[in-house]
């Protein structure tokens, strides 16, 4: 992965372990795209997979884990995250000092 930015330990990590990519991130990506704040060419979900994401879909229980989240965070997207990684207990990379305040919430800074 050609990610500089990631960080080397982040880098070593995601070329050793698998990488779950949120539906919301997805989700979040064609709206930014649709509105022309990000350019992505092609198929999103695709290229994902192409490079060897796994795509982590909501489920009911990563919703009804909404209700007891704390509130550091209002972005519903980055909840939505939040709540995936507290319950599947998946570490969470982020660079984001908020996301970065929730308890039982894995977390691997990044330097991006």
């Amino acid at each position: 992965m050609d990610a500089p930015e990631l960080g080397s330990k982040v880098r070593r990590i995601i070329e050793k372990e698998p990488v779950w990519v949120s539906t919301a991130v997805v989700w979040e990506m064609l709206i930014k795209k649709g509105i022309g704040k990000l350019k992505i060419p092609g198929n999103v979900d695709q290229q994902l997979k192409d490079e060897g994401f796994h795509i982590l879909d909501i489920k009911l229980d990563h919703v009804m884990a909404l209700e007891k989240l704390e509130h550091h965070h209002a972005d519903p997207f980055d909840r939505i995250q939040i709540a995936q990684a507290k319950t599947e207990r998946f570490t969470f990379i982020t660079k984001d000092k908020a996301i970065q305040k929730y308890s039982g919430l894995d977390i691997l800074s990044s330097p991006g």
